[in-house]
């Protein structure tokens, strides 16, 4: 199953990363691979990207791949945000955000976070 896609939003494309309900590591590698190879396909700057982590859970390796996958998109992601932040979750987004630099909306709902990121030029 595709957890990366591309999603029409109000004119706008969005790439889609479902990482919800993952809480197997392989799959979660699997997924942000996945992740990486579509965005970093992109022209840079052109990518709006919305990630949805309800319910899913990481280890180490797992954090430090996302701090990764966060870090080397920024150069394609033109606006960026995340559904579903709790918990560790939250400090994780933290130490990712920081860790890239990159400005990350949150929201509690994907269809606010779709209206959002259509918003942007």
């Amino acid at each position: 199953m595709a957890r990366t896609t591309m999603i029409a939003h109000k004119g706008k494309q969005i790439c889609f990363l479902d990482f919800h309900d993952v809480t197997d590591n392989a799959q979660a590698l699997l997924a942000i691979a996945e992740a990486r190879k579509i965005v970093r396909s992109r022209p840079m700057a052109s990518v709006l990207t919305l990630t949805w982590v309800a319910g899913s859970s990481f280890n180490k390796e797992v954090a430090a791949q996302l701090k990764e996958l966060a870090n080397g998109n920024r150069p394609y992601v033109r606006a960026g945000a995340v559904v579903g932040l709790s918990g560790l979750q939250h400090a994780l987004f933290v130490a990712v955000a920081q860790f890239s630099g990159r400005r990350l909306a949150t929201f509690r709902d994907i269809e606010q976070a779709k209206d959002w990121l259509a918003a942007h030029p």
